[in-house]
């Protein structure tokens, strides 16, 4: 199948991007592994960034010194002075096309503060913020009649005879059959990584880096995969995440002995450290919003509520909230320029696949949102344009075999997955130490040589769920292998990278 921009991934970074393109005048296609509205994106419960002053005075200039803070010396200011300049039109376009952010009561946009913010800028709807988004971007995509398939997983980047991108070979989960995809422009926007960490993640078990390790494999940089952050607020037993909007409307943090131990509002990498320095002394932690009362907390935060009577059987109007650090986001990614294209012609990149370089080494709370609509409109508006100034497609094959090999299944590849998770968690985690990744690595590595002994025993082809799972866990590893070497190579501490020399 041709089309002229072809987009992997249909959360809220793939969406936008579609959106843009479908609006410069060219066919667009998105393919997507789960359906878009299961998105990661909905996770995104806080807030979107922007400096509109609607509850207290701030400036873009103040929202640009705060990403460049918490970024610690490591973002593109170029990059991260056009996100921030670019917000309040987003916000707007947002607003315009049915978004339906909370408001003040002379109806302007509510804001509220999170980490590392020095003022209210992220705008908020209650405590779903980035589901409202998602749906909102689903219908506009529907609206303007971009084309969605659902259920295809990616396989291999097709690069023609000179090295350029030309499309993608993805497995139709229905069908278990390969199909072949050609585009002029190849946008990825497909998740980050942080199911790497299996079950202590908030993640969907989507979140396995697909589009990363799959243009790894075809030669693309990759930049900065060593910095995981891990949200401090994920509930103890489950890692589903509490919102940090939870501690932004003034939520305390708690150890046992009811102790407050920390800035709640500091940026997400110390308050995690500071938790998991309490854990590692042998005490609990708790969130504590009982003093916001239940009025505020159902009008304010109501899925937060949901969540933990849901998952940990407590109700948080009575009810400490036994919670633990988790990992949550990933800054490293497909390094991009400022057209968003990657270092393989033809291929663009936007969301948590991509590195803008507007992150560096530690997310800024709210941030994540923003980036997903400001670069996945410049990507797909970069992509249209390149489409539009070709004359015709190319062709080629795939060259990936890995499927047609002998597998054994002599090993379980699940329980390798749950060692693994648990594995960088504790060792690649929120502090490191150099032999113990290296352990990891020795792991990691181990795994891979033996891939050929593990595959997928159904040998169904529809719905092959066995298999879909095998192809995620060997894309798991070569994130994982790449987080690790990166952790290596970056000796000082910074941000979500941690040190500790024993």
């Amino acid at each position: 199948m041709k089309t002229d921009v072809l987009i992997i991934g249909a959360g809220g970074a793939g969406l936008t991007a579609a959106i843009a393109a479908k609006e410069a005048g060219v066919d667009v296609l998105v393919l997507t592994k789960e359906y878009p509205t299961r998105s990661q994106t909905c996770m995104a419960q806080g807030g979107i960034n922007a400096a509109l002053g609607n509850v207290s005075e701030d400036s873009i200039e103040d929202h640009i010194q705060n990403t460049l803070k918490s970024a610690h010396g490591l973002a593109s200011e170029e990059a991260v002075r056009y996100m921030c300049s670019q917000a309040p039109a987003t916000i707007e376009w947002l607003d315009k096309i049915g978004v339906c952010f909370s408001r003040t009561p002379d109806a302007k946009i509510a804001q509220r503060r999170l980490g590392g913010a020095s003022a209210p800028r992220a705008c908020y709807a209650q405590d779903y913020t980035g589901l409202k988004i998602l749906h909102t971007l689903y219908d506009e995509a529907l609206k303007q009649g971009v084309e969605i398939k659902n259920e295809k997983l990616l396989l291999e980047l097709l690069k023609d005879d000179n090295d350029v991108v030309c499309g993608a070979l993805m497995l139709d989960i229905r069908s278990g059959q390969k199909e072949s995809y050609f585009a002029k422009s190849v946008v990825l926007a497909s998740g980050g990584y942080s199911r790497i960490y299996d079950k202590n993640s908030t993640n969907s078990t989507a979140s396995t880096g697909d589009g990363i390790a799959v243009a790894k494999r075809a030669g693309a940089e990759l930049l900065h995969m060593e910095f995981v952050q891990f949200h401090p607020t994920g509930l103890k037993n489950s890692s589903i995440l509490i919102s940090e909007s939870a501690r932004g409307e003034g939520g305390y943090l708690l150890n046992s002995k009811g102790e407050r131990f920390t800035n709640e509002l500091a940026p997400r990498d110390e308050v995690s450290r500071a938790i998991d320095a309490e854990i590692k002394k042998g005490e609990e932690v708790f969130l504590d919003i009982r003093h916001l009362g239940e009025e505020f907390i159902d009008e304010g935060l109501p899925q937060e509520r949901k969540l933990a009577k849901l998952y940990e059987n407590v109700d948080p109007v009575h009810d400490l909230i036994p919670i633990k650090p988790v990992a949550h986001y990933t800054m490293g990614g497909i390094s991009v320029d400022n057209n968003s294209q990657s270092s393989l012609e033809g291929l663009y990149a936007c969301g948590e696949c991509s590195n803008h370089r507007v992150h560096g080494a530690n997310r800024l709370g709210g941030n994540s949102l923003l980036e997903i609509v400001v670069f996945g409109r410049e990507a797909g508006e970069n992509a249209a344009k390149r489409a539009l100034d070709m004359e015709a497609h190319a062709s080629a094959s795939a060259k990936d075999d890995f499927l047609a090999q002998e597998f054994s299944n002599e090993l379980n590849f699940y329980e390798l997955r749950e060692r693994l998770g648990d594995m960088l968690y504790n060792k690649v985690g929120i502090v490191r130490r150099e032999h113990e990744l290296q352990v990891a690595l020795e792991f990691v590595q181990e795994c891979q040589q033996n891939l050929p002994k593990m595959g997928a025993k159904d040998k169904s082809l529809r719905y092959n769920t066995n298999l879909t799972e095998f192809l995620e866990f060997r894309n798991v590893l070569d994130v994982s292998e790449s987080v690790i070497l990166w952790a290596l190579a970056r000796k000082e501490s910074v941000g979500a990278h941690y040190v500790e020399a024993k």
